[in-house]
């Protein structure tokens, strides 16, 4: 299993950080688009580094349209010498349409074709095919020298796609190289929802998950004494608590019996008491969304609920903490 970093938004100090991280040995840093652009950041990092992979985690790819991701996706390619995975997501309708003013419709069906639309058009500038893409959502159909940068000299980046619910994970396994779990992923829902989706969408391309990579930036709740442990499951409740207000994620409580709790999740946040919401998340909810674990027994709890089911891991621990921790937890689990 690879171990993966992350990047903060902001560009102060993106190459130091990332530099650091491949110095203590992750696999990968990856970026977020959240209060920044998830691009830049990841171009600092291409020159501050050698071996690591760089990715997006995730850019919104409704956001944007197919050529704008391909022409970026490209450059950092370049930049990276090869190391760069294009990793996209849908957001949500609100967003797309009310932050981003961009159009909203059957995302799943948009986001396999806009992957097909960026492998159009990578082949025209790789391997000197024509452009000649139409679909229901985009169409790319004109490219003259002036505009195409022409082959890759490392080949073309790879993607992954974020999905939760069942069509969109069927989305990844048939075009994407490789899926980012939600950190809002339980083990019961990985086993009989998401690997299940998966293996369909690969058998539609005529494909096994062989090759195929699974990435998940799962929630760990660790310290080391009580007082860390609470601030940590504080921190926890309260993101689980905010993915769980969003209807698209309610499949995944729903199969663990937890459906009125999304109801509720979604009540306080449409009434803006966002504070409240982490209250909602009992221990049992915390426990089967969370590892929960003192520091020196983190890697094995990570082991034991996520061996066999992902290729790469991160942590996703939204409370304060340092690296050192983080350090020993990764050693550990690539020691293994």
């Amino acid at each position: 299993m690879k171990i993966d970093g992350g990047l903060r938004g902001d560009l102060e100090g993106a190459a130091e950080a990332a530099a650091a991280q491949e110095a203590r040995g992750y696999d990968g840093v990856w970026s977020a688009e959240t209060d920044h652009d998830p691009f830049l950041p990841l171009l600092l990092a291409a020159r501050s580094t050698e071996r690591v992979d760089l990715g997006t985690a995730i850019a919104v790819a409704f956001a944007r349209n197919p050529m704008t991701l391909a022409q970026t996706a490209w450059d950092l390619q370049t930049a990276s010498r090869g190391r760069f995975i294009l990793g996209l997501g849908s957001q949500v309708k609100a967003h797309i349409t009310k932050r981003f003013s961009m159009p909203w419709s059957r995302p799943a069906a948009r986001m396999r074709e806009m992957i097909l639309a960026i492998r159009a058009i990578w082949a025209c500038w790789d391997e000197g095919t024509k452009l000649d893409f139409r679909g229901d959502f985009y169409t790319h159909t004109l490219m003259t020298p002036f505009f195409n940068p022409g082959p890759n000299p490392y080949g073309k980046p790879r993607i992954f796609l974020a999905a939760v619910g069942t069509v969109m994970t069927e989305v990844a396994g048939e075009v994407a190289d490789g899926l980012i779990c939600h950190g809002f992923t339980t083990r019961r829902y990985f086993d009989e929802v998401t690997r299940p989706a998966l293996e369909r969408g690969r058998a539609k391309a005529g494909k096994t998950l062989e090759g195929f990579e699974i990435s998940g930036p799962m929630f760990v709740v660790t310290g080391r004494d009580e007082d860390e442990m609470a601030r940590a499951a504080k921190g926890v409740r309260g993101q689980i608590a905010f993915y769980g207000s969003t209807p698209a994620y309610r499949p995944v409580l729903e199969l663990h019996g937890w459906g009125d709790l999304q109801d509720e999740l979604n009540r306080l946040s449409k009434e803006g008491r966002w504070g409240e919401m982490g209250d909602l998340v009992d221990d049992e909810v915390l426990n089967t969304f969370a590892v929960v674990a003192p520091i020196d027994e983190v890697a094995d709890a990570l082991r034991e609920r996520w061996g066999g089911a992902l290729t790469r891991l991160s942590f996703y621990a939204p409370y304060e903490t340092d690296d050192d921790r983080w350090d020993a937890v990764m050693a550990s689990l690539k020691s293994a």
